[in-house]
């Protein structure tokens, strides 16, 4: 059994810095959960850790693919739970670092080795749907008939996640939610003490939020996106151009928008990012919440937050060994 240690929490919300702290009083290495922090040439958007933020603290799961490779939660699990032994046997401490709830969901089930990956004619009939008219509703419509929790939880233009669903279902007789469900009752492979960042008042969040795109956009968030495009690496069908900052900037380079449309819109989806990540968090029923505020909203001393989450993992180490 591994013991590791997790940090989620939304996004713009200070998992980075605060991580890096942690792992230097605990001798971790850490394991990024973040489903887009894994595409090279994808930095300024990500907000992927700089070199002189390590604090010399080795990271992993950073720059694994190119942008239009894809990359499942499986093969996620399976090369994260390969970097945690890999650091296990080195004798430091696997710290995940993320905010990509179904990532972190991933390593505490076990996979499901009977469930078939995929079929390539069930793939080709729904791509086909996908790429007609309206398509895109009418297979989240099919995925809402059959299964309901999954379709509330998966967005009609994830079209790639909607199709699994229903090959799934269509490949085995039950839901994608029931599938999951008995995942959760197998022993997983590591046992992992999570904390997950929350807010008290959300405003506080929102205009971390604004100053992070803010800074993106002083960064080159606009170049970035446009040598990825001009180079070929973020082609317009991959999970990557997706990514928010990404679509944006794409469509105004397209000219869809303005730049200040654009800039607008990154505000606003990740606004409504980090809502979905604290409601995903917050029914996270194993996990240590961390608040970064006093009930009244007054964001807490950068020391005494880290002092508190180093005292819940202590505690869990406590629990657990």
């Amino acid at each position: 059994m591994i013991h590791a240690i997790a940090l989620c929490g939304p996004t713009a919300s200070g998992k980075t810095a605060l991580s890096v702290k942690v792992a230097k009083r605990l001798g971790c290495e850490i394991i990024s959960c973040d489903s887009m922090q894994l595409y090279r040439g994808m930095d300024i958007g990500t907000a992927k850790v700089r070199k002189d933020e390590t604090l010399g603290v080795p990271h992993h799961m950073i720059d694994i693919l190119e942008p239009w490779e894809d990359f499942s939660v499986s093969d996620y699990r399976e090369r994260a739970l390969g970097c945690a032994e890999e650091i296990t046997a080195r004798g430091k401490i696997p710290f995940f670092v993320g905010g990509t709830g179904l990532y972190i969901d991933s390593l505490t089930r076990a996979p499901l080795s009977r469930v078939p990956e995929s079929d390539p004619a069930l793939l080709g009939h729904y791509q086909e749907i996908a790429e007609r008219e309206g398509g895109k509703e009418e297979l989240h419509a099919r995925l809402t008939e059959i299964d309901p929790e999954s379709a509330v939880a998966i967005h009609k233009n994830n079209v790639r996640r909607v199709i699994r669903a229903l090959i799934l279902y269509d490949m085995t007789g039950r839901t994608k939610s029931v599938l999951d469900r008995e995942s959760r009752a197998v022993p997983a492979d590591i046992s992992v003490g999570l904390v997950t960042l929350l807010f008290h008042r959300r405003e506080t969040l929102y205009e971390r939020v604004d100053r992070r795109v803010d800074e993106m956009l002083r960064a080159g968030l606009e170049d970035e996106v446009r040598t990825l495009i001009a180079s070929g690496a973020l082609q317009e069908d991959s999970t990557a151009a997706q990514a928010i900052g990404y679509k944006e900037f794409s469509g105004y380079l397209r000219g869809e928008c303005t730049r200040e449309e654009a800039a607008d819109a990154v505000r606003l989806a990740t606004r409504h990012y980090a809502k979905r990540q604290l409601t995903w968090f917050r029914a996270e029923k194993d996990a240590m919440p961390l608040y970064t505020d006093t009930e009244d909203g007054v964001p807490k001393d950068a020391d005494a937050l880290t002092e508190e989450l180093i005292s819940l993992y202590q505690t869990y180490f406590a629990n657990n060994h």
